[in-house]
């Protein structure tokens, strides 16, 4: 008898267990469903509009006769830019014929490009200006700073929750029906199991997408990281002098160069205000970073070596950037990857307009 008791109970717990979870899944969704869609979208649509944007704009970003590249030249023609509480990070082109870019941040924001060999300024867009500006302003952060990037982060968290309900919910009692569609059984039943089908298939793979995001926008988690694992952060080393001059940044260049002669330049970060050392950020072969996380620290004043860090050697918080980031924007394993991740964003913008259906047309 008490075994009854006890089966009955268990079988009892069940339904109530999976109304609560039911429960969760389905207002997560709707509370976060429309911010990941945006996410999710703006994501993809930036894979696939980059390379046209690039085209589009010709003029600034593949200028002729684009052979040699001088910072003397370049910093020459951004002395406009280059104010107090103002951030200046350069980019040297890293193809042939591919223009020169300055990234501003200060009370204009947005990116400089220039002729690498004469300094030329062939334009400029503001940080929101243009398709592609808007959709990283809206991929990135919703136009909100911070503010959109912690409502990001809540989103994915949200989004772990609805998968493990998910996954609960989906849980088949008959395996050879796990993933069975039935298309002919009418609407709400197929929305219903393309949503719990597709599901299973694609999210865990949606959420590497998001979780790499929110990692990259939100610095407290490689600070937990590094608690974790009681590592301390590398902070950058201080100087008293500064700020450089157009000839102290190129031979910091050439410094570092001479350090790391088969790393590629992928930024140079140049301080406007004085105790900040010139940094100048390398690639080198080994580095699954597109733009590298290898810096060497110089002095503002004469350009002398200060530090050195390598990217494998780098605290674990800041050292998984260096796949994290690829990852994210679907460089790390080739083509495949990049359509894989652009797959993603429709799967996850269609999780969210199926759910809303099927919430929809049960109300009804």
């Amino acid at each position: 008898m008490l075994g009854n008791v006890v089966k009955g109970s268990t079988s009892a717990a069940r339904p109530r267990m999976r109304r609560l979870w039911l429960k969760a899944h389905r207002w997560l969704g709707l509370s976060f469903g429309v911010v990941l869609m945006v996410a999710a979208l703006s994501g993809s649509v930036m894979l696939a509009v980059e390379p046209i944007d690039e085209l589009i704009n010709r003029d600034l970003t593949f200028p002729t006769d684009a052979s040699n590249v001088s910072y003397g030249a370049v910093l020459e023609n951004l002395e406009g830019f280059t104010k107090p509480n103002t951030d200046v990070t350069l980019r040297p082109p890293r193809d042939a014929n591919e223009s020169f870019q300055a990234f501003v941040r200060g009370d204009w924001r947005g990116t400089v490009y220039l002729h690498p060999s004469t300094g030329e300024i062939l334009g400029r867009r503001g940080e929101t200006e243009g398709f592609m500006g808007f959709l990283f302003a809206l991929h990135s952060n919703l136009f909100a700073g911070e503010v959109g990037k912690a409502v990001l982060t809540m989103s994915v968290i949200a989004y772990l929750l609805m998968l493990a309900s998910g996954i609960y919910l989906w849980w088949p009692k008959r395996w050879s029906r796990a993933l069975s569609m039935r298309w002919t059984a009418g609407t709400h039943r197929a929305l219903f199991d393309w949503h719990r089908v597709t599901g299973v298939l694609f999210g865990f793979v949606v959420l590497i997408a998001l979780g790499s995001g929110a990692y990259m926008a939100w610095p407290p988690l490689a600070r937990s990281v590094n608690l974790l694992v009681n590592d301390t952060h590398s902070a950058p080393p201080s100087i008293s002098g500064g700020p450089p001059t157009a000839r102290t940044v190129e031979v910091a260049v050439q410094q570092a160069q001479t350090l790391f002669p088969t790393a590629m330049v992928g930024y140079v970060q140049i301080p406007t205000l004085p105790d900040r050392p010139i940094r100048v950020r390398l690639r080198l072969p080994d580095d699954p970073h597109p733009n590298g996380l290898t810096s060497v620290w110089l002095h503002p004043d004469n350009a002398t070596p200060i530090r050195s860090d390598l990217w494998s050697e780098l605290d674990l918080g800041t050292h998984a950037y260096a796949y994290i980031y690829p990852l994210h924007i679907g460089e790390l394993w080739g083509t495949p990857w990049t359509i894989l991740v652009f797959i993603t964003g429709g799967v996850l913008s269609a999780y969210a307009v199926t759910g809303f259906l099927l919430w929809v047309r049960r109300r009804r």
